[in-house]
C-alpha cells in the first residue's frame, strides 16, 4: 500500500529574471517578428484567416491530448450538431481558447477568473468532469502511473493547498512588460503545466495560455498562432521539454517555442495567401455570377463564415429564403459547399476549400517541423 508520494514544489516566477545568451535572444526576437508578419498579412483577409487559425490550433491542441476527429465531425460539433464525444470535445477547446483570447483585447491583464472561465468552457460538458467545471483543484493530481494510483507517476504536482498561491504567482508574471514576449509565453505555460491547476484539461488551457499572453503583449492584434500543430508533430519531445523545464533546464523549451514560432507563422503565411485566392476558386467553378445576387451574397459570406446552416444563410443573406436555396444548391453543384450532414431540413454546409486548408495547414507545419 502507498503510504507516501513526493510532490514537486516548483520555484514561483512572479520576479523570474532570466540571462540570455545573444544567439538565443536573437532568435527570440526573429521567431517573434515572424508572429507579427503574420497578423499583418492580408489585413482585408484577417477575419478568415483568424477564424481558421483559431479552430487550427484548437484541433492540434486536442491532438496533443489524443483527442482525434475528422474535420467534418468537428465542423459539425462547432455549430451544435450531434457529433462524436472527440469532436465535441474540440468544438469546447475552440469555444475555451476564443474566450480565453477575448478577455485581453486592448492589453488588458490576464486575470485568474478569464482562466477558470475559459476552463468552465472547456468541460462543462464532459460527464466526467464537469462537477469541476472551472474551478482550481481540491485534490491531488499526477501525470502517468494508474487512473488510481500515484505510483510510478511520471510526475506529481504541487498538493492543491497550494495550488491557489502558485497561480497567483502565475498571473503576476503572465502580466510583466520586461521581457521577450515569446519567452514570458513559454515559461508561463511550462510552469502552468506544473501546477498542473485543474483535475482535467490543464494542457489545453495551459497552451490557450501562450496565445493569450501573445495577445495581451500586443504581439498579435487578430490572429491565433498556431504554435500546437507544430508541438503535436513532435508530442514526446514536447512533453520532454516540459520535463526538462521543471529539472531546471530553460533552453530545450527555447528551441522548442522558437522552432514552433517560426515554422506556425511561415506556413500560416501561406495559409493566408491561399485563403485570399480562394474567392476567385470559387468564381471559377460557379461561373459567371450575378452581382447582387443570393449566390454572390453568399460567396462573400464564406470566407468569414465557412461552417452555417441553410437558415444562417437565410438570416445573414438579404435575399428571399427562395432565392438563397437556389443560391446553396447551385453552390453544392459547383463543389463550393459541402453538406456536412445527411438531415433534410436545416441542413449544415461547410465551405470545401477553406476546411481543406484547415486540415493543410496542420499538416504542412507537423512536416515541417519533423524535416
Amino acid at each position: 500500500m502507498l503510504r507516501s508520494i513526493v510532490v514537486s514544489l516548483p520555484p514561483l516566477i512572479a520576479d523570474r529574471l532570466v540571462d540570455l545568451d545573444l544567439e538565443t535572444a536573437a532568435d527570440l526576437e526573429a521567431a517573434t517578428s515572424e508572429i507579427t508578419k503574420l497578423d499583418g498579412t492580408y489585413a482585408d483577409d484577417l477575419s478568415a484567416l483568424g477564424t481558421l487559425l483559431l479552430r487550427t490550433e484548437s484541433v492540434a491542441s486536442s491532438k496533443i491530448e489524443q483527442i482525434e476527429a475528422s474535420v467534418d465531425d468537428y465542423a459539425r460539433a462547432l455549430h451544435g450538431v450531434r457529433a462524436n464525444s472527440s469532436a465535441v470535445a474540440m468544438a469546447a477547446a475552440t469555444s475555451a481558447l476564443e474566450a480565453m483570447i477575448g478577455t485581453v483585447g486592448s492589453r488588458a491583464p490576464v486575470r485568474l477568473s478569464a482562466i477558470t472561465s475559459a476552463h468552465a468552457a472547456l468541460i462543462r460538458d464532459d460527464p466526467s468532469e464537469s462537477s469541476a467545471a472551472g474551478e482550481l483543484r481540491t485534490v491531488q493530481n499526477w501525470i502517468g502511473g494508474s487512473e488510481f494510483s500515484p505510483r510510478g507517476a511520471l510526475y506529481i504536482p504541487p498538493p492543491p493547498e497550494t495550488v491557489q498561491g502558485y497561480m497567483n504567482d502565475l498571473i503576476t508574471f503572465a502580466n510583466r512588460d520586461d521581457m521577450p514576449v515569446l519567452l514570458q509565453a513559454a515559461i508561463a505555460h511550462a510552469q502552468f503545466e506544473s501546477i498542473h491547476p485543474f483535475t482535467d484539461g490543464n494542457g489545453r488551457i495551459g497552451r490557450a495560455l501562450i496565445n493569450t499572453i501573445l495577445r495581451r503583449r500586443g504581439t498579435t492584434t487578430r490572429v491565433v498562432v498556431p504554435l500546437a500543430s507544430a508541438l503535436v508533430a513532435r508530442r514526446d519531445d514536447y512533453f520532454d521539454v516540459l520535463g526538462s523545464y521543471r529539472s531546471g533546464d530553460l533552453a530545450p523549451l527555447l528551441g522548442t517555442f522558437i522552432c514552433s514560432a517560426r515554422i506556425a507563422s511561415t506556413e500560416s503565411r501561406i495559409t493566408s495567401q491561399r485563403l485570399h485566392e480562394i474567392p476567385s476558386q470559387w468564381r471559377e467553378l460557379t461561373g459567371p455570377v450575378r452581382r447582387g445576387s443570393a449566390a454572390a451574397k453568399l460567396l462573400d459570406l464564406l470566407p468569414s463564415t465557412p461552417i452555417l446552416s441553410s437558415d444562417d444563410a437565410v438570416a445573414l443573406i438579404d435575399a428571399p429564403r427562395s432565392s438563397v436555396f437556389d443560391a446553396i444548391s447551385r453552390l453544392r453543384s459547383a463543389e463550393v459547399l459541402r453538406a456536412l450532414t445527411d438531415r433534410k431540413r436545416d441542413q449544415i454546409w461547410g465551405a470545401s476549400l477553406v476546411l481543406d486548408e484547415l486540415e493543410d495547414l496542420g499538416s504542412r507545419i507537423a512536416a515541417a517541423v519533423r524535416r
